[in-house]
């Protein structure tokens, strides 16, 4: 296995890159600002989310829904988090810095296909387009535009663009001291008295991101050299995974993947279309009940229900799986890959677990399973023994136990600069975090 792995260009040492690839150290001041900024509510404009309620450290910085509710939610967040539906589930930000693409239909992208990279420059949908290229990664050029999103924080009552809103997350927090002190002492320019600036802004988040790198998995650990790292049954599922079972085929480790198991390329894979009973998104389609994924930003009918490949270390801090979360089994979502025909249409919500509020009508599947990819059109057989090892695989030997929400709570600060009340979060033990 070592031999195959080696041979795919996998080196176990992809966290280890990090700094070099940067060209700098990590700065942890700034990372500093960005996790307060994280957290804090001051910057979404509806005064009820921040980036923390759809990426939220109870799940390894992903979403604890199976569908991601942005505004006009109850301040709290995990599972019992109420409010109107976004379209999709918010995907993870740890180990983002070496995403290539970002979001689910693939819309933030390095055109150099490195994130690291901005030669080629980044490519958004208008009206940024390209206008961010000339930021230093793809994160911090992302960073413009959570703060923008009408449904995720920003809510519909504030007039403007995306420039307007952005300027007044700007004079919040130029109107807020602690926030000077802070962004002062990694920017002479503010200590000096000049205004925070959005690239500012970008820097820390991205920042903080940079620090959400946790790539030392026990499969790290065997490549290395440990080969006590993996269990027999974990080696096992590691052979089908990269073999038999072709899930290497779309969750590669080679070139522009950086050892992340996704080839960050949009594929149909049939994922039953869940509708919510309340959204504030407007979903495509006749019926408005389908989400037909990559096409909204191609246009190309040939994209239609393309969904980026997840990277799949530490899913198994997620509660729900697919890109709407049609599974809130690990097993389950694996399961489902093998026999997709047959397994979409004996879809059903109620059987898989999601909140009462997905268990409606779904949206049309034949479209969907009409443009399935060929990769996954023919079923695959496994043993439930084999099954049983594929998952011990991904859910154990993939995950760096830096990732488990018992690790991330000393992130959720107690009190933000903004002073305003903080959201709540419902870690695994019950308790809301914060230090």
């Amino acid at each position: 296995m070592t031999t195959r792995l080696r041979a795919l260009g996998y080196s176990g040492r992809i966290e280890a890159s990090l700094e070099t690839r940067l060209g700098r150290p990590l700065d942890r001041r700034l990372s500093n600002v960005g996790r307060l900024l994280w957290f804090d509510t001051v910057t979404g404009l509806n005064g009820d989310n921040s980036c923390g309620g759809c990426h939220s450290p109870t799940s390894g910085f992903a979403d604890t829904q199976s569908i991601a509710i942005g505004i006009e939610n109850n301040r709290v967040v995990g599972p019992h988090r109420t409010g109107p539906r976004n379209m999709r589930r918010a995907p993870t930000v740890v180990n983002s810095a070496f995403f290539p693409r970002l979001m689910w239909n693939s819309r933030f992208a390095a055109i150099s296909g490195d994130p690291f990279d901005r030669s080629a420059g980044f490519l958004f949908p208008e009206p940024e387009g390209r206008s961010l290229s000339y930021l230093p990664h793809l994160l911090t050029a992302q960073a413009f535009i959570p703060p923008t999103e009408r449904n995720e924080v920003a809510g519909f009552q504030f007039p403007g663009n995306n420039d307007a809103i952005r300027g007044e997350v700007l004079r919040r927090l130029n109107a807020i001291d602690r926030y000077r002190a802070l962004f002062g002492q990694v920017f002479p320019r503010v200590k000096r008295g000049q205004e925070i600036t959005f690239d500012m802004f970008g820097a820390a988040i991205s920042e903080f991101e940079f620090s959400l790198t946790f790539a030392n998995a026990p499969l790290d650990r065997f490549v290395r050299g440990d080969r006590r790292a993996l269990s027999n049954e974990e080696k096992r599922g590691a052979l089908l995974f990269f073999g038999q079972a072709g899930c290497v085929q779309c969750h590669t480790v080679s070139g522009e993947s950086n050892e992340m198991f996704s080839d960050f390329r949009d594929h149909v894979l049939g994922v039953p279309q869940i509708v919510p009973a309340v959204t504030n998104s407007d979903f495509d389609g006749v019926g408005e009940n389908e989400d037909f994924g990559r096409a909204e930003i191609t246009g190309l009918n040939d994209d239609r229900y393309a969904f980026r490949t997840p990277p799949l270390r530490n899913v198994a801090v997620q509660p729900t799986f697919m890109h709407n979360g049609a599974f809130t089994s690990l097993r389950r979502a694996i399961e489902y890959h093998l026999d997709v025909v047959a397994s979409a249409r004996a879809y059903r919500p109620a059987d898989e677990g999601l909140d009462r509020d997905l268990r409606g009508p779904l949206g049309p599947m034949e479209p969907v399973l009409a443009n399935l990819d060929p990769l996954v059109a023919t079923p695959r057989r496994l043993s439930e023994n084999q099954l049983n090892e594929l998952v011990t695989f991904v859910r154990d030997a993939l995950l760096d136990p830096r990732a488990l929400p018992q690790h991330l709570r000393r992130l959720v600060p107690k009190h933000v600069p903004s002073g305003r009340r903080g959201l709540t979060f419902e870690f695994p033990s019950g308790r809301s975090g914060g230090r």
